[in-house]
């Protein structure tokens, strides 16, 4: 009647002191599991934890595993929403834009040497907004300055830049290269002459090709995802929260394409080898 054949039945009659010992394991693995995921505000994936298991508590599970126990145990990472609206200042005649030097070839492992440029908005309180800009370098994944604006005017840019040069300690890669999309900002001439005058050569992406720039974009998404801005009331603790989650991005959060290293450790490691 059930459709199942005698040896079969028998094989799982046999086979039930297994799958009690695969449950009574299920349950002690997913404890550090759902430790770790709790401790990310329910915010990291498969990948993510089982690098801080590796990196934090010295314990090795296949990811897939961990994919599986989260499904069985019902833990979901809250998934980052796109909001399709962006304001874009008009350019003027004076506005130049440079030719796409990077080609996307992101991945060069000399630090320091591709630096990736965007501004981002974060919406907290009560439908209240700021800016913030940032520069990534692109094959540490760090971020090596940011600067956080209530203002959209070209001060955003210009105080990115000085961050940036106080960062590397005045001292540029001889042949960085500072990319960035089309947007006013970067196209205005004396946001183009500063980046000259300290040395930087500038690309930048293609009109309307947001994968020209997409590990910035990347971060920016990231970011939204671990920062709990929106709760904040007053710019104050919107700038302690961007503290916050970028120093722990840059020191703490470890990632599969950097050899299971967070960006600071991947720094010393390529600057080492």
């Amino acid at each position: 009647m059930a459709g199942v054949s005698r040896s079969g039945y028998y094989d799982w009659l046999k086979a039930s002191p297994i799958r009690e010992l695969r449950e009574e394991q299920d349950d002690l693995d997913i404890e550090l599991i759902k430790t770790i995921f709790l401790s990310k505000k329910e915010k990291v994936g498969a990948l993510q934890i089982k690098m801080i298991m590796e990196n934090d508590y010295s314990a090795v599970m296949n990811h897939k595993k961990i994919r599986r126990l989260m499904a069985k145990y019902s833990l979901f990472a809250k998934i980052r929403r796109a909001n399709p609206y962006r304001k874009v200042a008009k350019a003027t005649k004076e506005h130049l834009t440079c030719p796409n030097l990077l080609n996307r070839e992101f991945k060069q492992k000399e630090p320091g040497k591709i630096l990736l440029t965007d501004i981002t908005y974060l919406y907290y309180g009560k439908g209240q907004k700021t800016y913030l800009s940032c520069v990534k370098d692109a094959a540490t994944k760090e971020i090596v300055t940011y600067h956080l604006s209530t203002s959209l005017d070209m001060n955003i840019v210009y105080e990115t830049l000085n961050k940036l040069r106080q960062a590397v300690n005045y001292e540029f890669h001889p042949s960085a290269i500072l990319h960035s999309d089309q947007g006013f900002h970067y196209t205005h001439p004396l946001f183009q002459n500063k980046v000259m005058e300290l040395g930087l050569t500038q690309s930048m992406s293609r009109k309307g090709n947001c994968w020209d720039n997409a590990p910035m974009e990347s971060f920016f998404c990231h970011f939204k995802d671990l920062a709990e801005y929106k709760t904040c009331t007053n710019l104050t603790d919107v700038r302690e929260e961007v503290d916050r989650v970028i120093e722990e991005y840059n020191v703490c959060r470890y990632q599969w394409g950097l050899k299971k290293m967070a960006p600071v450790q991947y720094r010393d490691h390529l600057l080492a080898v």
